[in-house]
């Protein structure tokens, strides 16, 4: 009896309404010079055609599953990992619906992770494009800097989450990255699933404290910007930043030796971030409350950060966001 073939990766397509980038999206996956994967499109309970167009795809010899909700989960993540559960590779892409990406993408990553011994995440810089698929901006969107000298640069992943992640999440859309299946069974009981808005940043920090990130500096994903996307919901109702400070919490329980001058820096970070919310008063005051009782921040942090950001200029020594991510 002739053993199964299991697929090195598994490509995880979470749909939700997304029918008109559905095609562009699974031909983006079709297209990929690598193609030892199995692919997996789960559908949200989507009322505008889209299982129509997944059951166009379903005799093709990648396709392992085709799963579709009978009511909306209102989450993300925990379509994630439905997807993550049935996946068999050793590696998972989340191919979100309303993206793409260049046919090298899993050629690139896949070469890398398996260069490196325990990589936990590969991921590469994306362009933000329009609902027309029209790139937005050409500047550095990822924020590389003077890491465009190298190809890539891999890092060990705890530090990678006390230098970068703790700041911000550098791995601005999950579709340009690849991680390893057996990290995020791991993490299945996570907070993350409970979150709407910024569960990939706390998934990215539970994957990095496993085993190595490979940060790829070469654009190969497009990450879709449109009002359609949750975060910008976020903004608008100032829900995200709750999930923000959670996640700041989570990590500092985490990350052993975190001086008391960077974490009210990042306390700081967070009441910046209520400040410029455009959002009611009363709202903001129970964010600022929500702040004080889960980190004990409070004005006199973003006062703190607001110097630190100001003196910077006059001692190279400061710590700042920008200077402690890691080359």
């Amino acid at each position: 009896m002739r053993k199964e073939h299991i697929p090195t990766i598994s490509v995880i397509v979470p749909n939700y309404n997304y029918a008109c980038y559905l095609k562009e999206r699974i031909n983006s996956i079709l297209q990929q010079t690598y193609t030892d994967y199995e692919l997996i499109l789960l559908d949200d309970a989507s009322t505008d055609g889209s299982v129509k167009i997944l059951e166009e795809y379903r005799t093709n010899p990648h396709v392992s599953h085709i799963v579709i909700n009978k009511e909306n989960t209102r989450s993300p993540f925990i379509q994630w990992m439905k997807g993550i559960r049935l996946a068999r590779g050793k590696y998972i892409w989340i191919a979100e619906a309303d993206d793409s990406a260049k046919p090298d993408f899993l050629e690139q990553c896949v070469r890398l992770a398996e260069a490196h011994d325990n990589t936990a995440i590969c991921y590469a810089g994306s362009y933000l494009i329009d609902a027309n698929g029209e790139i937005k901006y050409h500047r550095d969107v990822n924020h590389w800097g003077i890491r465009k000298k190298n190809n890539f640069a891999v890092f060990d992943g705890e530090s990678f989450a006390r230098y970068n992640l703790y700041w911000k999440n550098y791995i601005i859309n999950a579709s340009g990255a690849l991680f390893r299946r057996e990290y995020a069974e791991k993490v299945s009981q996570s907070p993350f699933l409970s979150m709407k808005y910024c569960g990939d940043w706390l998934f990215w920090f539970e994957l990095s404290m496993q085993g190595r990130v490979i940060e790829l500096y070469q654009v190969l994903n497009y990450f879709r910007c449109h009002t359609q996307k949750v975060t910008i919901a976020s903004h608008k109702t100032g829900n995200g930043v709750k999930e923000d400070i959670l996640i700041v919490s989570i990590m500092e329980s985490r990350l052993a030796g975190l001086s008391n001058y960077k974490k009210r820096l990042r306390h700081g970070l967070l009441y910046k971030k209520i400040r410029r919310l455009k959002i009611a008063s009363c709202e903001k005051a129970r964010l600022y409350k929500h702040l004080y009782d889960t980190l004990g921040a409070n004005v006199s942090d973003y006062f703190l950060e607001r110097r630190n950001s100001y003196l910077k200029w006059l001692c190279p020594s400061l710590i700042t966001m920008k200077r402690e991510r890691l080359k």
